[in-house]
């Protein structure tokens, strides 16, 4: 969680019990320059249900020109906050070894979804990936691509076009995509495939045809939501499942937290 001076602030630690108290501690800190860990049991204060412990620092602007630059560049970087007699040296970003007893969070680059083809499922789509603060490219057809995709793009095919999908599954199928879903009904994918394999296109992307999850959905926005879904829970492990009936905990791993103030 990023704070500023004013209050502003991006980001947040939990599901908004805590943010207030985060935020005014921080422009302490920002006065006085000297980090700070506090503690809140979410227990009796707060419907959460839970304890967090949260460390509040100031960031330099070197480690922000850094952070930028990393993502700018679609790279992955973790952001470390390094201690010495346990006294908070400040955060930077590391490379490789990180000192033991180190707060630190890797921070992956924004997200990137591909979309071919310019229909209302396409269009609604769009509107679902930027309200989810992902990178999105729109084009009409696979030859426009601005760039090669990588490990954090995904891909859909909408032209609903058949001569368009096979071009666009031909180009996207070989690239190693993580996520690479099309637009149609069953039989309509299998009359796709054959003309791909004929092709002799290699299929290393994961392809997810129909796209989407199984939400019963029928309109262009519940299409996209169905399809946003799928793509989450491909690129963050997650398994399309009803939370009341998951007996394992909600997050699989407990990452060290920090907030930064600027």
């Amino acid at each position: 969680m990023l704070i500023s001076r004013d209050g502003a602030f991006a980001g947040s630690l939990s599901a908004g019990c805590i943010e207030e108290e985060v935020i005014a501690r921080a422009r302490h800190v920002l006065e006085g320059g000297q980090p700070q860990l506090i503690a809140f049991d979410t227990r009796r204060r707060f419907g959460c249900s839970g304890s967090i412990e949260i460390f509040i620092e100031r960031a330099s602007q070197h480690l922000l020109h850094d952070l930028r630059r990393h993502l700018q560049t679609r790279k992955s970087c973790e952001v470390a906050t390094i201690f010495e007699n346990s006294n908070a040296l400040g955060s930077r970003i590391v490379v490789g070894f990180v000192e033991p007893g180190a707060f630190v969070q890797t921070i992956e680059p924004a997200l990137r979804l591909f979309i071919i083809g310019l229909g209302p499922d396409a269009v609604a789509l769009q509107r679902h990936a930027i309200l989810l603060g992902w990178e999105t490219v729109m084009i009409e057809s696979v030859p426009r691509l601005p760039e090669r995709p990588d490990q954090r793009t995904a891909a859909v095919v909408a032209t609903h076009n058949f001569g368009r999908d096979c071009a666009a599954l031909r180009h996207l199928l070989p690239l190693g995509l993580r996520y690479l879903g099309l637009i149609c009904p069953r039989k309509r994918r299998d009359e796709i495939l054959i003309d791909v394999i004929y092709s002799g296109a290699e299929m290393t992307s994961q392809l997810f045809a129909p796209a989407g999850l199984h939400l019963a959905a029928e309109s262009p926005e519940e299409i996209a939501l169905s399809i946003a879904a799928e793509i989450q829970c491909v690129f963050a492990g997650g398994t399309p499942e009803h939370l009341r009936d998951r007996k394992a905990p909600i997050h699989d791993s407990v990452v060290p937290w920090f907030a930064s103030a600027q």
